[in-house]
């Protein structure tokens, strides 16, 4: 059985639009797993340490038939993939990938939370999932469009889409 899964992506390390891009496409290409849409990416200021780079963030919507704790050991191959290192909470990263919703299902053990635990106050994670589908809610019914309403603001700013280089 395919389960809707929403991923959130970030990065403010090694030119993190390209990072992202190319997590998308690993994420596209996981068994039993297919790429439904991604959202635009943007730009924020970081939440946790100052002084470091402004983060870009998005959101990928999957198709798997993924448990979800295999699906969060594949995202995190490709963290470690990326360069990946857990030296400060909040810290700057070369790759972040969050299970944010995993189709309605709730998840609350030492590895994983289902929704993701901060979603309802994270702008840049709230607005690229209503990018993908305007009408998600949380599996309670709360509509994310409300929490984005009431979300505090992070300034984000929504990037132009990643211009491609097709000249060989």
């Amino acid at each position: 059985m395919m389960t809707d899964v929403f991923i959130g992506l970030g990065s403010n390390l090694a030119d993190p639009a390209s990072q992202l891009g190319r997590a998308i496409a690993e994420l596209a290409a996981l068994p039993n797993t297919s790429l439904v849409a991604q959202s635009p990416f943007y730009a924020s200021k970081p939440v946790g340490p100052q002084g470091q780079p402004d983060y870009v963030n998005g959101a990928a919507w999957l198709s798997t038939s993924l448990k979800p704790h295999v699906l969060l050991n594949h995202l995190q191959n490709i963290e470690q993939a990326h360069g990946r290192e857990r030296l400060q909470h909040w810290g700057p990263r070369t790759l972040d990938l969050d299970v944010l919703l995993y189709g309605q299902q709730t998840l609350n053990d030492d590895r994983l939370t289902v929704p993701h635990a901060q979603l309802s106050q994270r702008d840049f994670a709230l607005q690229p999932l209503l990018d993908l589908n305007p009408k998600l809610t949380l599996p309670d019914g709360t509509a994310l469009a409300l929490l984005r309403q009431q979300c505090p603001d992070n300034q984000l700013r929504k990037l132009p889409p990643v211009a491609r280089n097709d000249h060989s």
